[in-house]
């Protein structure tokens, strides 16, 4: 099973700015350096458990917000990301996604 690692990446990053929190400030609560705060929230490195939980306790939240749907093989694999976003969409929007997503299914049969 892959892992999206950039998607974990991403999460942690938008936790972190959420929090007010800047990368450097990050890097030293973790004893880490910027970079590897950097590089984990651009998915380059793939971050172990005890250092995902590490963050989970700075920001102060559960640690399945990171992981959760990060499966690239999983059946919710990007389900909260997308349906977050889609309903940040206007109306006219969402029906245009709706008919792009219509066409590509189209397009897989």
């Amino acid at each position: 099973m892959n892992i999206d690692y950039a998607l974990i990446g991403a999460r942690i990053k938008a936790k972190r700015k959420e929090r007010l929190m800047t990368q450097e400030m990050m890097a030293e609560a973790l004893d880490v350096s910027v970079g590897y705060v950097s590089q984990v929230e651009r998915g380059v490195t793939k971050i172990s458990l005890d250092l995902l939980a590490e963050i989970s306790s700075i920001l102060d939240c559960d640690i399945s917000v990171f992981v959760s749907g990060t499966a690239v093989s999983g059946e919710n694999y990007l389900k909260s990301e997308l349906s977050d976003k889609f309903d940040m969409l206007p109306a006219r929007d969402k029906k245009l996604v709706l008919g792009m997503i219509e066409m590509m299914m189209q397009m897989q049969q």
